[in-house]
């Protein structure tokens, strides 16, 4: 409720330890002690909270904060299969309702016992308050220095975001509720069982991978001889070797998707008593998609050398990146069993979730937008101007008055108010700190005679 009203940065952190620490303690009280890979799933969850601490981008972020919560979730329930592991998040938010049932039958219960506790702590909760608002008001007044250290340390609250604050504090403690709940009661979502599909015949099945096999395969070559060394044929029909890459990139992402779905099924119709015809083929189709995989990163690498980094192309080959991780853990599956694969896939997703956060992908952007300009004297200002302020040190590099015009964008962005420590993130406070050392000094005219020509409309459209 105090927190998260300037910002997160720090804040979901903070909020989220007590609230681990009550599901642990709900968990402990239902029998239920965590397990080795339960503290795995935490830690991975806690760690990517840390995200919105470090970086200033909001989109990096918010994929954290949305991993976590998935993280947290199979730390709850522990679950095995593909539905338990899909459905885990649904089950904490659809406990929020029995959470508080829960919650206010166990307070009736103490506070009605003879041993109850309730009572006592909020009377010793309510007066520690009163003496802290008290004493601490008066101490404030009567020195300087404590009230400065006091107003940055406790979180600042008045009576018109009082709303805010109120539906802040529902939302808060009924996710902690539901979290408590679910530790102690979980949701047995390993106990549904999807229905296997009917085995085909050797024919119904076999031929089309063969097919597709054979085409991947067909394909595979004149890549590696194309995108690995001899670019005369694409030379020949007119294509730089940027256009020959944004040619495909997109066919071959969505190739890569619909293999993830053709083995699937497959997987689920092939005949179980043929496994090693299965693992064969389906291993092979595997590989021929990794093949594909590097064909799209490369591609997608050419294409950044030519006209730059951005946002969509930065995710896109994070996107892609992972799939190939998807389809090294099937292959591995394929070998080992597949017990621990959908597990596996979900801590794949969110451990890239946190080294895409960690990496910091607007000053990546920046990074390879300024080399950019050293080797073409092409620079984007309209773009850089848009990202956040995790960009900001890299474009210290960048001559005058071209490094004031794309820094005064994103610092005014920023707003002249300081934000509490709790609510300003390392990417903020790095680039507020390299602003009162080097301040922008471009006006608004010198940033329209320093700007090169724009990107063409191909570029547009790719932003």
């Amino acid at each position: 409720m105090l927190l998260l009203g300037p910002g997160i940065a720090l804040n979901l952190l903070i909020i989220a330890v007590p609230a681990v620490l009550a599901a642990l303690f709900a968990g402990h009280a239902a029998g239920r002690r965590p397990r080795p890979l339960t503290w795995i799933w935490a830690a991975v969850g806690l760690g990517l909270l840390v995200v919105p601490a470090l970086r200033d981008a909001g989109w990096p972020s918010f994929l954290a904060v949305a991993a976590a919560f998935g993280m947290g979730s199979l730390a709850l329930h522990g679950s095995r299969t593909w539905p338990g592991v899909i459905l885990n998040p649904f089950g904490v938010i659809g406990a929020s309702g029995s959470a508080v049932a829960w919650a206010w039958t166990g307070l009736r219960e103490r506070a009605g016992s003879g041993q109850g506790r309730v009572g006592p702590v909020l009377r010793a909760v309510v007066v520690s308050a009163v003496l802290l608002v008290v004493f601490g008001a008066l101490f404030a007044s009567a020195d300087e220095a404590f009230s400065d250290l006091l107003s940055g340390l406790v979180p600042d609250a008045s009576v018109s975001d009082g709303p805010l604050r109120v539906l802040l504090f529902a939302l808060g403690a009924l996710l902690a509720l539901a979290a408590a709940h679910s530790a102690g009661a979980p949701l047995s979502w390993d106990s549904l069982r999807v229905r296997p599909g009917r085995p085909r015949g050797r024919l119904e099945w076999t031929l089309p991978l063969v097919v597709l096999n054979l085409l991947f395969g067909v394909f595979n070559v004149i890549q590696l001889t194309v995108l690995f060394g001899g670019y005369d044929a694409a030379l020949r029909q007119g294509l730089t070797y940027a256009d020959y890459a944004r040619q495909g990139f997109w066919q071959l992402l969505v190739a890569t998707l619909l293999t993830l779905v053709v083995i699937a099924l497959a997987s689920r119709w092939a005949p179980r008593a043929r496994r090693t015809l299965v693992r064969g083929v389906l291993g092979t189709l595997c590989g021929m998609t990794l093949i594909v995989v590097a064909s799209a990163l490369r591609r997608l690498d050419m294409y950044v050398d030519a006209y730059g980094l951005t946002r969509l192309r930065i995710s896109v080959m994070a996107a892609e990146i992972w799939f190939g991780v998807v389809i090294v853990l099937i292959i591995a599956a394929g070998i080992w069993g597949a017990r621990w694969l959908p597990r596996a896939v979900v801590v794949s997703a969110a451990g890239g979730v946190l080294a895409f956060g960690l990496v910091s992908p607007d000053a990546l952007i920046a990074e390879r937008n300024v080399q950019r300009y050293r080797d073409t004297g092409y620079f984007d200002l309209q773009y850089a101007k848009g990202l956040s302020a995790d960009a900001v040190p890299t474009f210290k590099s960048l001559p005058e008055p071209l490094r004031s015009c794309a820094v005064s964008g994103i610092v005014d962005g920023l707003g002249a108010e300081q934000k509490p420590w709790y609510a300003t993130s390392l990417g903020e406070a790095r680039a507020r700190r390299i602003d009162a050392e080097l301040p922008a000094k471009a006006d608004r005219q010198a940033c329209v005679d320093v700007a090169v020509d724009g990107p063409t409309g191909s570029e547009r459209d790719a932003h």
